[in-house]
């Protein structure tokens, strides 16, 4: 009878253990190199892109805000597998805590509400900020969210370019400096060499070479600082082997937006370099 009841059992226990580890991850979907999941849960969905934004909820000086972060993105929807027993919402909030802990994280926000948890921490270190926001409104499933911050990084032809400037008379790109300075930064070289290329291939081209910014900041400065971010294009184009005399620069600091100043986002936009058809 006991050598039965002790069957019974664990026909039971391994039944529940096959139904808790019946649900695959879904298909492309990885954990993110940061964490490791929780015991029991399985990815429910899951969305990568190169390059999109993020509100993340942080403390501010009087309550809390939302801060647009732009960069590499990926969402995780984490959910508890039939039969699995699940954490609390708040283990699941302090687990993430403490792993970003681990390697440099500081929160910049965390809710008291049981119902609907969150919680943002930021990771500096590298050279890169990589921000992280967890949510978790029951113990049956949590959102992991992540952005490694970062410009984007714009891959475009001569061919393109050349095209843009026939059908419009100009073209924005976005070729990335050190912060305040006018010093391009690597990444934003081939952006350079396909410049060089188009104008090689149409010898008739002459160009303007125009700098523009966000409105963060003084009005002046911005204006100094697009004048050497233009100039310091034309200045590369030429090392390129571009005769000078094919091209002029300006700047126009924050004069002439393409997009709203008031998100992320926009700024990002307006943070650009045109070439303008002469």
């Amino acid at each position: 009878m006991i050598v039965k009841i002790f069957r019974l059992l664990l026909l039971a226990f391994l039944l529940a253990v096959g139904t808790a580890t019946a649900q695959p991850d879904v298909e492309g979907s990885k954990d993110h190199p940061m964490f490791t999941r929780m015991p029991g849960f399985y990815i429910f969905d899951y969305q990568a892109s190169d390059f999109d934004s993020n509100q993340f909820t942080v403390f501010a000086k009087v309550d809390w805000e939302e801060k647009s972060i732009e960069g590499k993105k990926t969402t995780i929807w984490y959910e508890l597998k039939e039969g699995a027993k699940g954490p609390s919402s708040l283990q699941i909030i302090r687990n993430h805590q403490k792993a970003a802990e681990k390697i440099g994280g500081k929160k910049l926000y965390e809710n008291d509400d049981p119902a609907a948890r969150k919680l943002t921490m930021m990771v500096s270190g590298g050279g890169k900020e990589t921000w992280v926001q967890v949510e978790s409104s029951n113990p049956e499933g949590y959102v992991l969210t992540i952005i490694e911050k970062g410009d984007l990084k714009q891959e475009v032809t001569a061919t393109d370019m050349l095209d843009a400037l026939n059908k419009d008379g100009h073209v924005a790109l976005y070729i990335n400096f050190d912060t305040g300075k006018a010093t391009i930064i690597p990444d934003s070289a081939p952006i350079i060499d396909q410049i060089a290329a188009m104008m090689k291939s149409a010898p008739a081209l002459r160009l303007a070479v125009e700098g523009h910014t966000d409105n963060v900041g003084d009005a002046k400065k911005n204006k100094k600082l697009s004048e050497d971010r233009a100039n310091a294009v034309a200045q590369a184009i030429a090392q390129k082997g571009i005769e000078k005399s094919r091209m002029t620069s300006a700047g126009f600091g924050a004069e002439k937006p393409v997009d709203d100043n008031k998100v992320e986002s926009g700024r990002a936009k307006n943070r650009r370099v045109e070439l303008v058809k002469r």
